[in-house]
């Protein structure tokens, strides 16, 4: 029996399982919609997509490779006590690995390329958690750095809350300083948190409405307008100085700029040093997470 894009739909909307699930179950089922139905069910595709709905603003952020490659990657499940599920943990680290390994342009083709060891997809093996775990999982995003003559170095902080990327491009990339070095400097980009490599980053919009704050600051404290300006150069440095990577003090020596101990690295290891990129997920970050109303809740069992 042919299948119809009204039948597709109409099991879509029953289970909530994805067009091309619905088609093949159609198919599968020679049109039968309970059938198709009860092979959705089967495969878990049914109860996955009665779940994806739900905030899934929990689970691990992790990280892998070394070398002259690396990745971090963050993948959400509802509750934190999925997060310390040894399955969900082992999820998330071949998640990463298949991103290290198959370099994909984005999660969308992340979820097609091969989950290792099990001979599904990674969209595949996500749907597979979710049927066996119960609970939402999201590969949300990841950050892949690869660099033909440089150290990327990595570091997760908190057991999976926060994972750092950096990358350091010198021609002695297999020098043990530059890896540690690599791993300090991640460290920092946990703690600290820049929001720029360097000042050139900033866009002219972002300081200018910083200036604006601390024009209006000044005004307040009764400063005359050319005594204001002078103040304002000053200021937009210190700035920089908390925003961007290079100029922020090295949190292991805040004597140092972080600019620094890359230079000074380069007069250890004879060769020039530069740090090129960094990347830094913190598990949850922009993720509007629902707020429970536990009275509500009782209330609600008890009417």
């Amino acid at each position: 029996m042919a299948v119809t894009a009204s039948m597709v739909a109409e099991l879509r909307a029953k289970t909530g399982a994805g067009m091309m699930d619905c088609k093949k179950a159609l198919s599968e089922a020679n049109g039968n919609m309970e059938e198709a139905v009860d092979i959705l069910r089967k495969k878990g595709l049914s109860a996955a997509a009665k779940k994806s709905g739900r905030i899934a603003a929990e689970g691990m952020v992790v990280a892998a490779g070394e070398g002259n490659r690396g990745v971090i990657a963050e993948i959400n499940a509802e509750t934190d006590f999925v997060a310390k599920n040894e399955a969900f943990q082992k999820f998330a680290a071949g998640v990463a690995e298949a991103v290290l390994q198959e370099a994909p342009a984005d999660v969308e083709s992340l979820l097609s390329v091969a989950f290792p060891g099990t001979g599904r997809s990674v969209g595949e093996e996500q749907t597979h958690q979710v049927a066996t775990i119960g609970e939402n999982i999201n590969v949300r995003r990841f950050a892949r750095f690869e660099t033909p003559e440089g150290f990327v170095a990595s570091y997760v902080h908190a057991g999976g809350k926060i994972a750092v990327l950096v990358e350091i491009k010198t021609a002695k990339a297999d020098d043990e300083r530059v890896a540690a070095v690599g791993r300090q400097i991640a460290m920092h980009v946990a703690a600290a948190n820049p929001q720029f490599l360097k000042r050139e980053e900033v866009s002219a919009e972002v300081i200018e409405k910083e200036k604006e704050i601390m024009r209006a600051k000044a005004k307040e404290s009764g400063k005359p307008d050319n005594i204001i300006e002078k103040i304002l150069e000053g200021q937009i440095n210190k700035f920089f100085g908390e925003v961007c990577l290079l100029e922020q003090a090295y949190v292991i020596d805040p004597d140092l700029k972080v600019a620094q101990v890359v230079k000074s690295l380069g007069k250890e290891i004879g060769a020039e040093a530069e740090l090129t990129r960094y990347a830094r997920f913190q598990l949850g970050e922009g993720i509007e997470k629902k707020q429970d109303d536990f009275a509500a809740e009782v209330a609600a069992l008890s009417s």
